[in-house]
């Protein structure tokens, strides 16, 4: 069995989530309406595969609902440019970390992030 690897990954939502979702303004004072809004995760599948998760709003076996209603209503597509050269990870806490600091790596660009 191949071992369990974590990505990080970036998915573009609409500048509608700023003007619409009072905690996402709350959440990105530095925004100026400039560059995109986005929002970052990790995953132990592939970004595609999450990403398709988050769209159709995913509910697993066990029947919790794995997908982010913010993606679900204003995800428009994955950025790989933005986290293509950030090696897969080994453990899910290196990814926790990794989806942390690229998140402000982000927001000090002036992006408007969503990260859980």
């Amino acid at each position: 069995m191949p071992k369990k690897q974590y990505r990080v990954y970036v998915i573009e939502l609409s500048k509608r989530v700023y003007t619409e979702h009072a905690r996402f303004r709350l959440a990105n004072p530095q925004f100026n309406g400039v560059l995109e809004c986005l929002y970052v995760d990790m995953t132990a599948k592939t970004p595609k595969e999450r990403y398709e998760q988050h769209k159709t709003g995913y509910i697993n076996k066990k029947g919790h609902k794995l997908s982010s209603p913010i993606v679900q209503k204003y995800g428009s597509y994955l950025r790989p440019s933005l986290y293509n050269h950030i090696p897969a990870m080994e453990t899910r806490e290196e990814a926790l970390e990794m989806e942390e600091k690229l998140a402000l790596e982000l927001r000090r660009k002036k992006y408007a992030i969503w990260s859980n």
